[in-house]
């Protein structure tokens, strides 16, 4: 999975239940003007495939790598089928579910509510987590158009999180140097989603 990589478009029937493993992939929206913004992300704490779960045929949106890495894919059927048979997959599966609808609720409140400092903070743990390490390719670029940010601003809050000693960012690499200083700066909803997706 390379960053940039479009895994569904919005006409794109789902074939497959993708289940990353240390990438992450983001839901978009996109708006006249060549705007867009990330509705939800996933990485290996879910799976692409809500739709499949619950029995819908429509295409999920567009989907694309926002963190390069590698993730297993499962024919739709395949998973269908295994979520009939087992009762520990499908209660896992539909666990997940439920965790992502908290993630979009915090999300859009949170885009309302908090600070760009906030929320890139907010989704640079979330980031750490879900790719399982400290370190990680992101761009400002693609901050900015994730959170619907200046890309002006994402840099000032980079600057100061680096600052800080929060943060290590060289063209694109960026590192989590210390996670709780990260932590401190970030919005209440970090903690929730991560106690949904937990729990």
């Amino acid at each position: 999975m390379q960053n940039g990589d479009v895994v569904v478009d919005d006409s794109t029937p789902l074939t497959h239940a993708i289940f990353p493993l240390d990438c992450i992939i983001s839901f978009i929206a996109e708006f006249p003007g060549h705007r867009s913004v990330e509705k939800a992300s996933v990485g290996a704490e879910g799976y692409l495939g809500f739709s499949l779960a619950m029995n819908g045929k429509a295409p999920p949106g567009k989907v694309v790598v926002q963190v390069p890495g590698n993730a297993l894919w499962l024919a739709a059927d395949d998973f269908r089928l295994a979520l009939r048979q087992d009762h520990s997959v499908r209660s896992t599966m539909l666990h997940y579910a439920n965790s992502l609808i908290v993630q979009l609720m915090d999300t859009a409140a949170c885009n309302s509510l908090h600070t760009a400092e906030q929320r890139v903070s907010r989704w640079l743990l979330q980031a750490r987590d879900r790719v399982g390490r400290n370190e990680f390719h992101v761009t400002q670029e693609a901050l900015s158009q994730l959170l619907a940010l200046r890309r002006a601003t994402v840099n000032v809050v980079c600057s100061d999180l680096m600052n800080t000693g929060a943060i290590a960012y060289n063209r694109g690499h960026l590192t989590v140097t210390d996670p709780n200083a990260l932590h401190a700066r970030s919005c209440p909803c970090y903690d929730r989603i991560r106690q949904a997706t937990e729990c």
